[in-house]
């Protein structure tokens, strides 16, 4: 069963597709070759990306979100402020710290990072990963972004990764959650309650919720603050500051019981412009 813990997420923009995944894949990357006893003899790091992640991949951040991964970040734990610092750095030496500083590697952009428009055999979101010795190859893994953050390595694609654990209330449509609640009285939430709790402690459920909550409201917060135009050759201005101001100028005077919705209708734009640039949710 899918859980909530795959649903409600955190990651970072734009894309959970074509940017956390390729982040969680960079990580993977590193984790296998410090597993595989390779990390010290690598030299440099070769990044190919196919298809869609090609396609929109300046746009999504896709060489970005490798790039941080590779150096040992993940999506929900990535100091976003200090990604602009770390890829100009990169950018500038051709050098990159792999798996949080534990070995550093060549890695001129303009010959590591490459994108190909044509697809990959199993799906469109494809990246290949290689770890040089000189000009010898150590270790080469190729990834998918099969969609919600999630990836798959090219030996497990279409493969079911983990057994699947019991639930007490087991189901493949709209139909079958229908009927659970009619035989057991519980509410839809309740019953998913007691599902979730057959794989997850109600003690994980609730610190999972609170982080997502805490990383939801200042998702909020910088959104409503930040001005300025968003990243990209549109240069498109950010609009939920100034609908803020807009709001609380008028709040006091405003006794239209339905003002409430204009306030949802501005923590909207400003998670959106904030995923837009770059930023958690």
């Amino acid at each position: 069963m899918i859980s909530v813990f795959d649903i409600f997420k955190i990651g970072i923009g734009p894309s959970s597709s074509h940017t956390v995944g390729p982040m969680k894949a960079g990580k993977q990357f590193t984790d296998d070759l410090i597993a595989r006893g390779l990390l010290a003899e690598v030299s440099k790091v070769v990044v190919d990306v196919y298809g869609s992640l090609s396609l929109t991949g300046k746009g999504h951040h896709t060489d970005i979100a490798i790039i941080m991964g590779l150096a040992g970040n993940l999506p929900d734990t990535v100091d976003i402020d200090a990604i602009p610092g770390f890829i100009q750095d990169v950018n500038t030496h051709g050098r990159l710290m792999l798996a949080n500083g534990q070995h550093e590697v060549d890695f001129p952009v303009d010959q590591c990072m490459n994108f190909h428009a044509d697809n990959l055999s199993l799906h469109e979101n494809g990246m290949r990963i290689t770890a040089l010795a000189g000009d010898k190859v150590l270790y080469s893994q190729t990834y998918y972004s099969i969609g919600g953050g999630f990836i798959v390595d090219e030996e497990h694609f279409g493969q079911t990764t983990e057994a699947p654990v019991a639930v007490p209330y087991p189901y493949k449509n709209a139909a079958d959650l229908q009927r659970h609640c009619r035989e057991t009285g519980l509410s839809l939430s309740g019953l998913m309650m007691q599902n979730e709790l057959a794989l997850h402690s109600k003690e994980a459920l609730e610190q999972h919720f609170a982080a997502v909550w805490e990383v939801m409201s200042a998702g909020i917060e910088r959104g409503i603050t930040t001005e300025g135009v968003l990243p990209g050759k549109l240069r498109v201005p950010r609009r939920a500051a100034a609908l803020r101001r807009m709001l609380v100028s008028r709040d006091t005077t405003n006794s239209d019981p339905m003002a409430v919705v204009d306030w949802i209708n501005m923590f909207a734009p400003a998670v959106n412009e904030e995923n837009a640039a770059g930023g958690r949710w």
